[in-house]
């Protein structure tokens, strides 16, 4: 299948600055019919357009064996627009992917980058949903190692990071009460916020996107090839178990399912968002999460409103986390 996209040159933005470049005659191109973008009169797809085009910019981009399968998608409405994309990038990228959502009452876009096993670079990760009245963000790079226990991990990715985080904690504030469980694969410089619909803080959202996109762009550029058979395997590992987590916990199934039906959103979510769940391993949620195993070994998703709550951030600007600031 023939993809393009359109090489859009934004510029970042401040709340003093409504001045938004952007061109209305260069939207996401692939070989289906597009929707106009739903009010507001912004669009999702310039994140992912300036995603795609600083990445050809960097390094080589190929479209992913996972494209042909799921280059279309019908929704049962008839009126609302999916599109997905994926690309490879070898030798580091495993896999770019998105899902964009447009109708006339939501936009969503999931866009996620991870690395190959060789690699142990952080996830990035942008979860979007947006409303005329609400906006609902996270906004990543999401660790691949548990920094409780690998302190050698945080150090050498987050460190250099936490400015960056700091500066967007501040444009973009916590989003509210988030339970432990949600807390799971966050970073300490992680933007988890909730807004209306303003002009002002999709600037905010864009600026902060674009940068902490070029930031990952940085680590993989940067990132040496792992030749340690058990590094790698370890790497490969912590790989499938946030696919699995992610897989089973993902937000937004049931958005999805109202949109394609049960079956076809699961294989969306497994086979393609988190691609790797059946490549890079084979242990069940269970096996790495035991924790929400039910009497009759299904997955307890009560668990989900289980433990604290976090109703600020909890980390410290030195990126430790805290537990002051919690309730049961």
């Amino acid at each position: 299948m023939s993809l393009s996209y359109s090489h859009l040159h934004p510029t970042a933005w401040s709340c003093g600055n409504n001045n938004r470049q952007s061109n209305p005659h260069h939207p996401l191109r692939i070989s289906v019919s597009l929707s106009p973008p739903p009010p507001p009169s912004f669009s999702y797809r310039e994140f992912l357009n300036f995603a795609l085009t600083e990445t050809e910019r960097r390094t080589l981009l190929l479209p992913s064996p996972l494209q042909e399968k799921y280059s279309s998608l019908t929704a049962v409405d008839g009126t609302t627009d999916l599109q997905m994309l994926a690309f490879q990038s070898p030798p580091k990228i495993r896999l770019l992917r998105s899902l964009s959502i447009q109708n006339e009452s939501m936009q969503v876009l999931d866009f996620a980058g991870f690395a190959k096993p060789e690699y142990d670079v952080p996830i990035f990760c942008a979860n979007f949903f947006s409303t005329a009245n609400i906006n609902i963000i996270v906004l990543d790079l999401n660790p691949l190692h548990n920094m409780s226990d690998r302190k050698d991990y945080k150090e050498k990715y987050y460190e250099k990071l936490m400015d960056l985080g700091l500066r967007y904690a501040e444009l973009l504030p916590w989003g509210g009460k988030l339970t432990s469980e949600s807390l799971k694969f966050f970073s300490p410089i992680v933007i988890w916020t909730k807004f209306q619909s303003v002009d002002c803080m999709y600037e905010n959202l864009y600026s902060a996107f674009t940068e902490y996109y070029k930031a990952w762009l940085q680590l993989i550029e940067e990132a040496a090839e792992e030749t340690d058979d058990a590094l790698v395997l370890s790497n490969r590992e912590a790989q499938h178990r946030y696919l699995t987590w992610r897989a089973e916990k993902d937000p937004g199934h049931g958005v999805l399912k109202r949109l394609v039906g049960e079956m076809r959103a699961k294989d969306v979510i497994r086979n393609f968002l988190f691609h790797g769940i059946e490549e890079l391993g084979s242990k069940g949620f269970l096996d790495y999460f035991p924790e929400y195993r039910c009497q009759d070994g299904t997955v307890n998703q009560n668990r989900s409103m289980i433990g604290k709550s976090f109703e600020s951030r909890p980390w410290d600007a030195s990126g430790e986390f805290i537990a002051n600031n919690t309730e049961d």
